[in-house]
């Protein structure tokens, strides 16, 4: 189709992107399965199915498993003639596991379990499963069973820890998760930890069987001591565990070395702070040697990368490869997302996918012939390739949205580096409307990234490019404090909010606003959670954008120290404080954009979420009683029923709501 005849991007087109996740590729290499999310319209629930294509190209895509429910985080079975998958079919609110044939037919249950699966993995001979699960409340229990008690609802809540509640989850329960084992055939469940006080997480088998693998914070009271997390190992009879020697510090997704003798692992060097690299180890199983794979090349093992359209998948842990001299690990760097492999010894890593776009998950078959894994685009989100690891040949198999964008003229999006007011080199992004005149001046939209911990990239970003489609310039980069750049990059506002990322945001401001086909007199300036920090701050500093959008705002770290589900200890984390704000209320109220609140005069829309534990709405309230108070222009828009993530998993209908919104006030201001 021509760009002639093509059509712009609409807020509608959320409901027909389909999103794909979780490749697994079959133990002989012949299949991939994967999930796919749909919306269903009518009632705005979304549903995810299984999906199996052939390695050889010789057939299409073809869909798995169907109905009115969710089937996710399929796995392979060792033989590779089943698979076993987590789903809600049997009851909307308890997934189980359930089991079904290469061939097709009736998916089985496995599990009759009451409380929530987080994962399982089959165990080598495939008799068993590991799963990571946490029984339900007896109080919750036994509402269900008295139907008046079931009318009436909770009484009341008895909270004693900080831990009490998740953005996306609501009031957590009072159940820990813990491991337990599944006998694959008869669904027996086994118990092998438990107590009321730590969690165990992230289960793996070792090689042989013989033992678990798993994460567990064991520093009493674990709420306050989040960070100290250590690996563990148990015996999948049941026992004792015992504790995996390591690093001094955070330890996370371990996985066991072919020949069960060493542990890669990711991590952390220090405590305290938020700001520093997820590192790549190495550790023998008795403790004689670790090392930091990582470290040597100042990069963050992890993903790290922003986008509205997610990919629905997990980080892949780190994955050995097949002669056990090297480690596989998704890199973030310069705003892409990479796959390399770590030699064990030390030595400079291999890059195993790279290009313009990103890596979000992977998984190899047995013999590590080929690799299935997630890539995506600017232009093109949540493909499947394979990579035959011999020959380094990289195929497409799976682009479910590419119909569907072959019609959409999404216009062009250039990449660029610039240097900021002490020279420092930046990276940013320009996305153009469609058919963009370079003679004629545009209005522009600075888009400012959340986190501050994570990065903007080669990712696709459905509301850019909604945004350039009614005809605006959408500009968009990675100020210091986020993901991407090396440690220093990363630790540069620490303690330090709205400092040298202010200057970066308005370097990159200066940058785009001196090009010839923007009008530097019609800039608007957007961004959520800590893009909507930023966006408060700059409407108390600055009156040069003519319009603001500050979406699930943090705007008082005062307030937020207690009232965000980051609780204390991870707060001071977060914001790289050494005290808390009783101790340090000065350093509080400095980075707090509320300080400068006073001297707000750009008209700002003010969106939260009402069930925001990331972000609470009070602290959007603040701002917006703030402007009213002065007679700025401004108004409130609150989601019911949405967490933080509105924008990129919430209702499809509140997610084009939220992008008509801003779109008017943009339109009202700047056009």
């Amino acid at each position: 189709m021509t760009a002639e005849l093509k059509r712009r991007i609409t807020a509608d087109d959320l409901y027909h992107l389909q999103i794909v996740s979780d490749p697994q590729i079959s133990p002989d290499g012949q299949h991939v399965v994967f999930c796919v999310q749909t919306v269903e319209r009518s009632s705005e629930k979304k549903y995810s199915h299984l999906w199996l294509v052939p390695t050889d190209g010789a057939a299409p895509p073809r869909q798995f498993t169907f109905g009115q429910h969710r089937d996710t985080h399929p796995r392979w079975s060792p033989d590779g003639r089943s698979l076993a998958f987590l789903s809600n079919r049997a009851d909307e609110k308890q997934a189980q596991i359930y089991r079904i044939g290469l061939d097709g037919g009736e998916a089985q249950p496995i599990t009759q379990l009451a409380g929530a699966i987080a994962t399982f993995a089959w165990s080598p001979d495939g008799t068993q499963f590991v799963c990571q699960f946490r029984q339900k409340d007896q109080t919750a229990v036994e509402m269900e069973k008295d139907e008046r008690k079931k009318k009436l609802g909770l009484v009341d809540r008895r909270i004693t820890r900080l831990d009490y509640r998740a953005d996306g989850a609501g009031f957590l329960p009072q159940e820990r998760w813990h491991l337990w084992t599944i006998d694959t055939a008869s669904g027996a469940a086994t118990q092998l930890t438990s107590g009321d006080i730590f969690h165990e997480t992230n289960p793996s088998w070792s090689p042989d069987g013989r033992f678990i693998l798993f994460a567990s914070v064991r520093t009493d009271p674990p709420d306050l001591n989040w960070e100290q997390s250590e690996l563990y190992l148990i015996p999948a009879q049941g026992g004792d565990m015992r504790p995996v020697p390591g690093h001094d510090g955070r330890k996370f997704e371990g996985t066991f070395s072919p020949d069960g003798q060493t542990i890669a692992y990711l991590g952390r060097e220090r405590y305290g702070t938020w700001y520093q690299l997820d590192c790549l180890y190495v550790t023998a199983v008795d403790g004689r040697e670790t090392r930091n794979l990582s470290a040597p090349y100042d990069v963050h093992c992890g993903l790290a990368t922003l986008t509205d359209v997610g990919s629905g998948s997990a980080a892949t842990p780190p994955t050995w490869t097949a002669n056990g001299q090297g480690v596989y690990s998704v890199v973030s760097q310069n705003g892409g997302q990479s796959l390399q492999c770590f030699p064990a010894g030390g030595q400079p890593p291999t890059p195993v996918i790279d290009g313009p776009g990103l890596v979000a998950a992977f998984s190899l078959d047995a013999a590590h012939g080929r690799m299935a894994y997630l890539w995506g685009t600017l232009d093109r989100p949540g493909q499947i390739w394979l990579r035959e690891m011999t020959s380094g040949e990289n195929r497409l198999l799976v682009d479910l949205n590419a119909d569907l964008l072959a019609e959409i003229d999404l216009g062009h999006t250039e990449e660029v580096w610039f240097a900021a007011q002490d020279g420092y080199k930046l990276q940013g992004w320009i996305t153009y409307p469609p058919d963009f005149d370079p003679t004629r001046q545009y209005p522009a939209i600075l888009e400012i990234h959340g986190g501050p911990m994570g990065q903007y990239g080669r990712a696709f970003m459905h509301e850019f490019y909604f945004l350039a489609a009614q005809g605006y310039i959408v500009f968009w980069s990675n100020p210091r404090g986020g993901q991407g750049y090396g440690e220093d990059h990363l630790a540069a506002i620490a303690n330090a909010w709205g400092t040298v990322d202010y200057d970066d945001v308005m370097a990159w401001t200066d940058y785009v606003a001196a090009q010839p086909y923007v009008d530097a007199a019609r800039l608007g300036v957007t961004g959520g959670s800590y893009g909507g920090y930023m966006t408060t701050l700059i409407i108390g500093r600055t009156e040069r954008f003519k319009a603001a959008v500050a979406q699930r705002v943090v705007s008082n770290l005062i307030s937020f120290y207690g009232g965000s589900d980051l609780n204390g200890t991870r707060t001071e984390s977060l914001i790289g404080a050494a005290q808390p704000p009783w101790e340090a209320f000065a350093a509080y109220w400095q980075q707090s954009p509320m300080k400068t609140i006073g001297q707000a005069r750009t008209p700002t829309l003010i969106m939260h979420s009402e069930q925001d534990k990331r972000c609470p709405p009070e602290q959007g309230e603040q701002v917006f009683v703030a402007l009213k108070r002065l007679g700025v222009e401004t108004e409130l828009i609150l989601f019911p029923d949405e967490g933080h993530d509105l924008s990129r998993s919430g209702r499809t209908d509140r997610r084009i709501a939220r992008l008509h919104h801003i779109q008017r006030w943009f339109d009202r201001f700047l056009k």
